[in-house]
């Protein structure tokens, strides 16, 4: 058993506090890595919100980070102390039928007992005070050692600054294969980003790679627009400098709407918008950002009847064990850009001062 600090979300709408936690050693097919870089995501925030219905407490959270495999348990082949590695938080054990599905990347092998904050045997590595700690989308960055199944962790090169490559474990994979893998965005497009945030930023990384012709980048804080500028948006506008639904700007500046549609948020009525800004006859609008449980979509039928399509995408359509080590491999030979979206680092115990950093869009 490894002692060390974490941090423990104890109950929802609380900030997190620094424990000193017991990780017990990996079981079959299990491995414990010695975390070294974390990074903050949305999908931790609304979790330790109280708002997700899956969210169970006390929880370490965290779900992008890279690490150290430390030990490994019995039958795990794959990886080996030493080795380099992020942990994915969804898991490609190339068995279930969606494995092996080209169309998905959506493994279920261990669905279950990861939604439940459980490792695939039902019980937990972490104690803290006594008391069992919940894991979180298999895989608890937020702790200094983590164990996670063996489908869950994608080898990577040794040479990678794993303060970096740590985003390949959530936003910049998932922003960027919405463009590449999920929209198949073409050259010459025009494209149309709600929302500026990382994950936004990089499905503009995607579609100025995927070689579109205008991306239109859309979001209420016009601080960000100069970022966003860098990264491949060709203008940057507010819906609140229009007098008329956001949708119908864009068609107007656009000869009609755009091609392809990216709702970077979780809001669904900027998801309604972000369809209907779409071309008639082939435009094309993918749902990115995760909206509160509960919450439902609309839109008149005749938007789709008359050609648009409405699709989502999770982790960005990448079958995890196989694309996470490539996307390391572009990033090192700078085909694709992760330094840029590094805005802070701070140690470990400041934690809570990245979700603030965050909630307020610094």
């Amino acid at each position: 058993v490894i002692k060390c600090k974490a941090a423990v979300a104890w109950e929802a709408g609380k900030p997190l506090s620094l424990e000193e936690v017991e990780v017990a050693p990996p079981k079959a097919h299990e491995v414990r890595i010695k975390i070294v870089a974390t990074a903050v995501c949305h999908t931790d925030a609304y979790t330790l919100s109280g708002a997700d219905p899956e969210g169970c407490f006390p929880v370490i959270l965290g779900h992008e980070g890279a690490g150290i495999v430390e030990s490994v348990g019995e039958g795990v082949t794959k990886v080996k102390p030493g080795d380099t590695v992020i942990p994915l938080y969804i898991p490609q054990c190339g068995e279930c039928k969606f494995c092996k599905n080209p169309k998905t990347n959506l493994c279920q092998k261990i669905r279950i007992t990861q939604g439940r904050g459980l490792m695939p045997d039902g019980t937990s590595r972490f104690t803290c005070k006594g008391k069992q700690i919940y894991h979180f989308m298999g895989t608890s960055t937020f702790s200094e050692y983590t164990v996670v199944a063996d489908i869950s962790v994608a080898k990577i090169d040794a040479a990678a600054p794993l303060d970096k490559v740590c985003l390949l474990g959530c936003g910049i994979s998932t922003g960027y294969g919405a463009a590449v893998n999920t929209a198949k965005v073409e050259p010459g497009s025009t494209c149309a980003v709600f929302g500026l945030g990382g994950v936004g930023l990089a499905v503009i990384m995607g579609c100025k790679v995927a070689g579109a012709s205008r991306i239109i980048g859309i979001d209420l804080n016009k601080d960000k627009y100069a970022k966003a500028k860098e990264f491949g948006a060709t203008e940057c506008i507010s819906p609140q400098d229009f007098k008329k639904p956001i949708q119908e700007v864009l068609a107007e500046m656009t000869d009609g709407g755009v091609d392809y549609s990216f709702e970077c948020i979780g809001n669904v009525g900027v998801m309604r918008a972000a369809l209907e800004a779409c071309h008639k006859g082939w435009g094309v609008s993918v749902i990115v950002g995760v909206a509160a449980a509960g919450q439902e979509i609309s839109t008149r039928p005749f938007q789709l009847v008359t050609g648009r399509t409405w699709k989502g995408t999770a982790f960005g359509g990448w079958k995890s064990v196989d694309n996470v080590p490539k996307l390391v491999t572009d990033y090192m030979s700078k085909k694709i850009k992760v330094d840029e979206f590094v805005t802070h680092n701070l140690p470990f115990d400041k934690i809570n001062e990245a979700f603030e950093l965050m909630h307020t869009g610094k």
